[in-house]
């Protein structure tokens, strides 16, 4: 059993219904072409039977918004079977003759079209009714009604999907408002803590320190550096999948050499038995984000670094050649299968790595998206020898 509709949804139906142009027109040309003299458009469910749109030359007195007992109508009959109903003279009809319809209400022509929707629901009628008889049980004239009943069903359909179409677009701006609000949250819970930590362990390196507690402190500044990069990561993915994509600002504080240094300055501290081997030709200044580009070059050097063999050196080669700014990371290891190469750039994917080494695997993905917002790419060569991540972009 279906569940009744209520008022408000009664309310919605006739405001849709009238504002549909045609309909004032389309009851005015079944008056006119019949010579029946009221005309309606009726919301029809199994108990209310409600006048959307009217037009009453016979001062019948029901006007929009007007309900009828839904079983003292042949409308009932027409949502039960989804079938016309026509009726020239019910005085001399073999079926309706004595129907309980024509005498509650004084009819003699009667004829009633069901309105289908798109989805196959049942919206109501369109329908016609007058104290005299018309010639209404035809061919002609039940497709002139069944015409205007489609005109108007899909005007219906139209309507109904704009309203739809408008709500959601409501609702995403208010979740997409919900969402930024919690990237900034985000961001300020998270990163407040981890700086005093972060600023405690300084303080400490400045005192007196014995070997193990030097020791100590060592784990709580690599800890806080991965856990900087994790929170990056983990914003910037938010960033991406709700707040509207990678951010670029073009407005450099630093030269992109001394970025790209002060990136392996960083992993060296955290990292400081591995060998980062560098080969910069950087003769030009790019138009690109430079702590972007930076970030997207510490998520390559950490995979190589996690990935590559450790006694291995890292190679890193960067150049601002034949109109293009171009960046490889070459590490040892093992060949990337064809498979994994699918996965590389999607978030949450991780290969096999070290102990204590483990993340969220958004590292290729934020580097990936990076690019893109720089109208650059990301390529993988990878072959039993090494592995080689080049990340280029045009300028």
């Amino acid at each position: 059993m279906k569940p009744r509709v209520n008022a408000n949804d009664f309310e919605k139906d006739i405001e849709q219904v009238n504002q549909i142009p045609a309909v004032a027109n389309i009851l005015e040309v079944i008056c006119s072409t019949t010579g029946m003299g009221y005309a309606v458009v009726a919301r029809v469910t199994e108990d209310r039977w409600i006048a959307c749109a009217v037009n009453d030359k016979i001062n019948f007195g029901l006007g929009i918004g007007g309900e009828l007992k839904v079983e003292t109508t042949l409308c009932h009959q027409v949502r039960e079977f989804q079938e016309t109903v026509a009726i020239d003279y019910v005085d001399e009809d073999p079926i309706y003759f004595d129907h309980h319809t024509p005498k509650t209400y004084g009819l003699q022509s009667y004829i009633s079209i069901p309105l289908i929707l798109k989805n196959g629901d049942f919206f109501g009628t369109l329908c016609a009714i007058d104290p005299r008889p018309a010639l209404v049980n035809n061919e002609k004239t039940i497709n002139m009604f069944k015409l205007f009943a489609e005109l108007i069903a899909f005007n219906l359909d139209s309507i109904q999907t704009l309203s739809e179409t408008e709500g959601k677009l409501l609702e995403e701006q208010k979740n997409a408002e919900i969402r930024e609000q919690f990237i900034a949250m985000l961001g300020h819970d998270l990163r407040n803590p981890v700086n005093a930590i972060s600023n405690a362990v300084q303080l400490l390196f400045r005192g007196s320190l014995n070997e193990r507690n030097m020791r100590l402190a060592k784990v709580i500044q690599d800890s806080t550096i991965r856990t900087k990069g994790l929170i990056d990561n983990i914003l910037d993915f938010a960033s991406g999948r709700l707040g509207g994509g990678i951010k670029l600002n073009y407005e450099n504080s630093e030269k992109l050499e001394d970025s790209l240094h002060q990136v392996i300055t960083e992993l060296r501290i955290v990292h400081p038995d591995k060998l980062i081997q560098t080969d910069f030709i950087l003769d030009k200044e790019i138009k690109a984000d430079y702590k972007r580009i930076a970030q997207l070059f510490s998520n390559l050097l950490g995979n190589a670094i996690t990935h590559g063999e450790k006694q291995s050196p890292i190679i890193v080669k960067a150049t601002t050649e034949s109109n293009r700014f171009e960046l490889c990371v070459i590490n040892k290891g093992n060949k990337i299968s064809p498979e994994a190469k699918k996965h590389l750039f999607k978030p949450f994917s991780r290969g096999k790595v070290h102990h204590g080494q483990e993340g969220l695997g958004l590292g290729l993905y934020i580097a990936s998206e990076i690019a893109d917002a720089h109208e650059g790419k990301i390529m993988v060569d990878s072959t039993e020898e090494q592995t080689c991540f080049t990340f280029h972009i045009p300028y």
